[in-house]
């Protein structure tokens, strides 16, 4: 009986010691695949944040991100080290900056360090708020209720910061935050999951702009339907599919290759709407109105010699 049991116990050790080396070398398998995995570019590290509704936390440091630190020469030169338990802990090294900024964001210290800063920050006027959605290419979504904007509730009247923003998350109101103005709340609601959904949805069911509307609403946005000597009659609008529903295409130069298409319209003031909202559009017309200004100013020069002639 005692050489029974004690054979079982050798062979429960030899299992557990087998066990042990077999994770080993799973770990060690693990580490070499981490070691030798293409880290993302700055572009990727970028949109992995958007994904994950992370801010990458800009500072005045050499790498120009909180918590990254920089050993140029080496493979990995950029070093993620925070304040954890009263001493400076590393979190690792990365290839780029941007990784290591969102090695930062994911840590305890990097949301803190956000949530301070978001809490700290000034903020925003409508119009600044309104100026900031169109730079971002989201909608400010209206709605009929008190504030004007969808998801944005006014539950503290005469407080710094009245404006509540609340969605229906995994079956459950989630607060996102008080705000200044309805714009701004609207603003975080455009930049939220819900938000872009509820944009998306919009987008699809919404009925054709009519050549009045489409006029009425850039003059709404300040924007200027641009223009052009074509069939359209507006800059980088073509008419594509006469007799189609949507005939007119919107066609941009990005990336300075070659030619995107941002959509199809009803009608060429509908496309030329979307023109003016796009990043090309918006240059196009800086453009033109700072040639404009060279114009005039060349015209009263030359009116004021003129007159003293």
């Amino acid at each position: 009986m005692r050489n029974s049991a004690t054979e079982a116990r050798r062979a429960a050790a030899a299992a557990a010691k087998a066990n042990s080396r077999q994770a080993a070398k799973r770990e060690a398998a693990a580490a070499k695949r981490a070691a030798v995995a293409v880290p993302p570019t700055s572009e990727e590290a970028r949109q992995q944040a958007q994904a994950e509704e992370l801010t990458l936390l800009v500072a005045k440091g050499k790498t120009g991100y909180f918590g990254v630190l920089g050993k140029p020469g080496q493979p990995k030169p950029y070093q993620v080290r925070v304040w954890r338990g009263g001493k400076q802990e590393v979190l690792g090294t990365f290839a780029t900056a941007e990784e290591a900024a969102l090695c930062v964001a994911r840590s305890p210290e990097g949301r803190a360090e956000a949530a301070k800063r978001a809490a700290a920050a000034a903020p925003l006027t409508s119009e600044v708020a309104r100026q900031q959605a169109q730079a971002e290419e989201l909608t400010l979504l209206v709605a009929d209720n008190k504030t004007g904007y969808f998801n944005v509730h006014l539950g503290k009247p005469g407080k710094p910061k009245p404006y509540q923003v609340r969605a229906r998350r995994d079956r459950k109101m989630v607060h996102l935050g008080m705000f200044a103005t309805a714009e701004e709340a609207a603003l975080c609601v455009a930049r939220s999951p819900e938000g872009r959904a509820e944009a998306a949805k919009r987008a699809a069911a919404a009925a054709p702009l009519t050549s009045e509307v489409a006029r009425q609403q850039a003059q709404a946005e300040k924007l200027t339907l641009l223009v052009a000597d074509n069939k359209s009659g507006y800059f980088n609008v073509h008419l594509g599919k006469p007799g189609q529903p949507n005939p007119y295409q919107v066609r941009v130069w990005r990336g300075g290759r070659k030619q995107e298409v941002l959509g199809t319209f009803a009608t060429a003031e509908e496309a030329a709407l979307c023109v003016a909202r796009s990043p090309e559009g918006r240059a196009e017309a800086a453009k033109r109105a700072a040639a404009a200004a060279t114009l005039t100013s060349e015209v009263l020069v030359s009116s004021r010699r003129r007159r003293r002639s």
